[in-house]
């Protein structure tokens, strides 16, 4: 008798943005999906990242450390930035505890596939591959390093980070960003990915990737922000509202 296929929902970079979170959540639940595995990026730069804590670790199988769940929870000094360090403070202290133990990197097979799911790099949470990476990082991102342990090269890595969902296939190699949840940088629409495949199967059996977007309240969540006095307010909100990165809100006559 054939082995059913196994959906697995990847999510990343909520970011404190609940109310984008919970949508989310219901569509996977909607697709019957029960494997949720969450790339990182869970707190900072939303209002209620204590809340994405919990939600996180009711609901994700495994979650994966990024750069703001590595940073943000020892950063509540005198000498940091205002936003980060309410940032910081909005989190409870189990929460910081939580964050800052997480693995690295995950992996898991199906369709006789290796994948391998990380935030940002095979070497470091704090490097950086755009889509407009060179045919250098994407080898550097299949690649065995400290960060990834031992074992087998991965056929397929996912991993999050840059906010914009993208997937490239290259020497049999498959290489996709899921987008982010709670932040997206490519449209102000909360995205995430579903793969599928046969576990314990092999190459020749079934495999697929599907990107999901998945519209929420963004002006609720703006609200949310409001009400608690989140700081870089404008920011966010042009943020949500836009996909545009604040970093060019300036430049770009916003706000």
């Amino acid at each position: 008798m054939p082995i059913p296929p196994r959906r697995v929902a990847l999510i990343s970079d909520i970011h404190g943005n609940v109310t984008a979170l919970e949508a989310v959540l219901a569509d996977i639940d909607a697709r019957g999906i029960t494997t949720v595995l969450n790339l990182g990026d869970v707190a900072g730069k939303g209002p209620r990242g204590s809340e994405a804590v919990r939600i996180s670790r009711q609901r994700c199988m495994t979650t994966v450390r990024g750069n703001w769940d590595d940073f943000l929870p020892v950063s509540g000094g005198p000498d940091v930035p205002a936003e980060i360090r309410w940032w910081h403070d909005e989190l409870a202290e189990a929460d910081r505890r939580w964050l800052r133990t997480l693995p690295l990197v995950h992996d898991l097979q199906l369709s006789g596939r290796r994948i391998r799911l990380f935030h940002a790099s095979a070497s470091s949470v704090y490097t950086r591959v755009h889509f407009h990476h060179t045919s250098e990082q994407f080898d550097a991102m299949f690649a065995t390093t400290e960060l990834t342990g031992p074992g087998p090269a991965p056929d397929v890595v996912a991993y999050g980070d840059v906010h914009d969902a993208y997937l490239e296939v290259d020497d049999g190699r498959t290489l996709l960003n899921v987008g982010s949840v709670g932040n997206p940088l490519d449209e102000p629409t909360a995205c995430y990915v579903i793969i599928e495949g046969t576990p314990d199967g092999g190459p020749s059996d079934p495999f697929g990737i599907q990107f999901v977007r998945v519209p929420y309240d963004i002006e609720a969540e703006i609200a949310v922000a409001a009400d608690l006095g989140m700081p870089q307010l404008t920011a966010y909100a042009i943020e949500l509202r836009t996909a545009i990165y604040r970093g060019a809100h300036e430049r770009l006559g916003l706000g």
